[in-house]
């Protein structure tokens, strides 16, 4: 049975005496099942010529040794309340079991499954004779199949069942090469995993004598390996209880809203009368004409009464005890068991990302088909990173400010928020309600599968354009060049720019672009620090202009950057000012480093893994990583506060409460197709965002009930960051002046080795990227969205 629960939690022991007796008893058996045979189904192999000497030599020959591995069990997902306790997020099972110990399930279970499946248990080595006449003769004459399985021999037969679900996933495709294996469908495979599990369920259940004998010889084994007590414990945590119901556990949970240990006397025989025939007795078919709640169950009611008669025959229950488990009426309390990461509720989306980060772990297998086969049958208990008081803030704030559909706009709500110097992320949102039941799908656009926080591969979108947000990465480029805060730079708009410089793919020309800003702000000559506080366009591709492209490329990916479909950055004149399309986590991420004296965490969103046997996993680790020197970090805290005082962030920064030290930056892309508030305490970065899903809509002449959609950003931004300046305080940023200058570093600022672990001018309002040449890419639900073209603003 390998090392788990029912060895861990099993203390019977056998006594010298006892192991000698039970040898003797075992060799009896043996011949005795020999003889049995040959009574029984001689009448059956006489007429294809094999004589009784023969099935003895045939049955003494066949496989004794059964391996018994670990059951498919349950894994869960949870998150942690601040008091340290765990709540369940979702579970997900290929079967739905939970594996109890010996003193975990009532003593009624244990009595009720021997008077009704196997009275003589304790009695025989592993078949029991008497049944197995019984039921050897009366297959072996022509007539009905009849039972007699001992408890060993059910015990063995649902061991090999378990086989055949474990092995098929590869036995179906061991005859492929990998070529043919990579050209099947998803369907494909599923089909053909399905039609290899049926044939081999086929094979170890068919009724036939062959089979019986089998069974039989492996029972024999099992005794000879396993006290009884082990294998009537074994049979209860591995026997089918109906659908995806296996074990006595789980059934108990399922059917009647108990635990196996909590089990009253009548719900004890009712369950243990549903492993007899899963189909005719189970109880979740309240409408059946045979066994529903018009009849009371009847079937079930019949077999359970069975049971608690052999029970009082074979005194385990008092008369008593018996009268009352009789008139108590068979009235099941159906749990629906939690299944996959709807259960979730408005935490959905974050259980969708675990489940994409579990997918993409090899510790869990080959591929990400295998991956998610082992964690649902696996039992691992996964505890995540979610702040369940962030997480109730983010949901709050996007169902108070962007509603899940609007007529003729496809839009899109999305919180995400990250733990400084850690990359934990705690809080997840959207403003759809999660589904992966494609009949849900198609009832109407409030339902998606589709996460808009994460990155295509994570179960995502293929991203958004962040718009001005973006602009810190030049900022930061601009500083890490030896420029400071107040240089100015030549900020005319223009219909040509003219050349850029990248170092990585030659000269850049920007042709007839001509971005604007969005108040049509015309000054000539903005400071970077200017241009940041009222997210002027064309002071930044000003700044860009005496910039390398790659180099901002580059310092963008430093900080954990990335378009959320797979593909490089994209580093034409436009992507100055946000037209990469990328995931809002990214975002988040980003300015958690900036927060972090420029130290960027990648993101992670499991701090445990608990296998089924206690022991700890190691989840995938966050990468720690200085995007920018410590003095190039102090500058854009400068920059970025003053954003948040007197910017285009001034509306999110008033409303969070309690005050906090605060950076920020805001986005518009063009025609205010998405907007952007992104920000960080020295604890907490929180990127919260209203999108275009699909297709365009200028957000600007367009109302939700609490306001503006333009502005909608601004009233969910403090909601969620209220909450973390509360829950986590803040400490002030380190800042360097507007004059200082930072030393480029030689050959341009790169990132180091990840680890583990003026006066300010008119602020302006947001800006507005006019027609950018940057490529833009398809979105959310398969349908791009066509934008890309645009550049951003504040």
């Amino acid at each position: 049975m390998g090392v788990n629960k029912r060895n861990r939690d099993f203390t019977e022991t056998r006594t010298p005496l006892g192991v000698i007796g039970g040898l003797i008893g075992l060799v009896a058996t043996s011949v005795a099942a020999a003889l049995l045979v040959v009574a029984g189904v001689t009448p059956a192999i006489a007429t294809v010529g094999i004589a009784a000497s023969g099935t003895i030599g045939m049955f003494e020959n066949l496989p004794s040794y059964l391996e018994i591995d670990e059951l498919s069990e349950k894994s869960d997902i949870y998150a942690t309340r601040s008091d340290g306790t765990p709540v369940l997020l979702a579970s997900f099972y290929d079967q739905n079991r939970v594996e109890v110990g010996w003193d975990q399930v009532s003593q009624y279970v244990k009595d009720a499954a021997i008077a009704g499946e196997d009275p003589r248990f304790y009695e025989h080595g592993g078949v029991d004779l008497q049944g197995t006449v019984r039921a050897a003769v009366t297959t072996a004459s022509g007539r009905d199949t009849q039972g007699g399985s001992s408890i060993a021999q059910q015990y063995v037969k649902n061991v090999r069942v378990q086989e055949c679900e474990r092995d098929a996933g590869t036995t179906a495709f061991e005859d492929m090469t990998e070529d043919e294996r990579n050209a099947l469908t998803a369907e494909e495979r599923t089909a053909l995993v399905e039609e290899e599990k049926l044939g081999c369920y086929d094979a170890v259940t068919e009724t036939t004598i062959d089979r019986k004998l089998k069974e039989m010889r492996l029972a024999i084994g099992v005794e000879k390996r396993y006290t009884k007590n082990e294998i009537l414990l074994g049979y209860l945590n591995i026997a089918g209880f109906g659908g995806t119901v296996y074990g006595i556990e789980a059934a108990a949970n399922y059917y009647y809203s108990t635990t196996a240990a909590n089990l009253t006397l009548a719900q004890a025989a009712s369950l243990i009368a549903i492993v007899n025939n899963p189909v005719k007795f189970q109880l979740d078919r309240p409408d059946s004409e045979t066994n529903g709640v018009a009849n009371g169950y009847a079937d079930n009611t019949a077999r359970r009464n069975y049971i608690l008669n052999r029970m009082y025959d074979l005194r385990k229950i008092t008369r008593a005890e018996y009268d009352a488990a009789i008139a108590t009426p068979v009235q099941p309390a159906i749990k629906e068991p939690s299944t996959g990461c709807q259960t979730a509720a408005g935490s959905a989306y974050f259980c969708d990302y675990v489940k994409h980060i579990l997918q993409n772990d090899p510790i869990f297998g080959d591929d990400a088909e295998t991956r998610m086969l082992n964690f649902k049958r696996g039992g691992y208990q996964v505890f995540t990173t979610l702040d369940l008081d962030l997480q109730n803030a983010a949901e709050s704030a996007i169902a108070q400010n962007v509603p899940a559909t609007y007529p003729g706009w496809d839009v899109g709500g999305v919180i995400s928020s990250v733990e400084v110097g850690t990359g934990r992320v705690l809080a997840m949102a959207q403003n759809r309600t999660y589904s992966q039941d494609p009949m849900v799908l198609q009832s109407g656009p409030q339902y998606t599968s589709i996460n808009y926080n994460t990155d295509f591969d994570y179960g995502g979108s293929r991203g958004f354009q962040p718009g001005s947000t973006y602009k810190v990465f030049t900022l930061a480029q601009w500083l890490n060049e030896g420029h400071s805060l107040n240089e100015r730079v030549d900020s005319r708009r223009k219909n040509n720019w003219g050349v850029f410089n990248d170092s990585c793919h030659g000269p850049q020309n920007a042709g007839d672009w001509n971005p604007r800003n969005d108040a049509n702000e015309s000054g000539a000559n903005y400071s970077a620090l200017e241009s940041t506080i009222g997210s002027i366009n064309t002071g930044f591709v000003g700044m860009a202009k005496v910039l390398d492209l790659c180099g901002i490329r580059k310092t963008a990916e430093a900080f954990g950057v990335h378009r959320a479909d797979g593909d490089p950055l994209l580093q034409y004149p436009s992507t100055v000012i946000g037209t990469n399309e990328v995931a809002p986590l990214s975002m988040a991420v980003a300015f958690a480093g900036i927060a972090n004296n420029g130290v960027t965490c990648s993101p992670i969103a499991i701090d445990r893994i608990v296998g089924r046997d206690g022991q700890e996993i190691p989840p995938p680790k966050s990468t720690c990583t200085q995007s920018v020197s410590p003095e190039v970090a102090a500058g854009m805290h400068y920059a970025l506060a003053r954003v948040m005082s007197g910017g285009t962030g001034s509306p999110s920064n008033q409303g969070t409460v309690p005050r906090v030290p605060l950076i920020g930056k805001t986005g518009t892309t063009d025609g205010a197709k998405d907007t952007w508030m992104v920000g960080a305490s020295s604890r907490v970065a929180t990127a919260a965002a209203v999108v275009s899903v699909n297709g365009d809509a200028n957000q600007r002449n367009i109302s939700f009930d609490s306001g503006q959609a333009a502005t909608a950003r601004h009233r969910m931004w403090p909601i969620v960051m209220s909450v973390a300046a509360a829950k986590y305080g803040g400490a002030p940023f380190s800042e360097a002046p507007p004059s200082a200058v930072v030393a480029p570093p030689s050959g341009g600022q790169e990132p180091s080795e990840p680890t583990d672990s003026g006066e300010p001018g008119d602020p302006g309002g947001d800006g507005d990227g006019g027609n950018g040449n940057g490529n833009g890419n398809g979105n959310g639900n398969g349908n791009g969205n066509g934008g890309g073209n645009g550049g951003g603003g504040g």
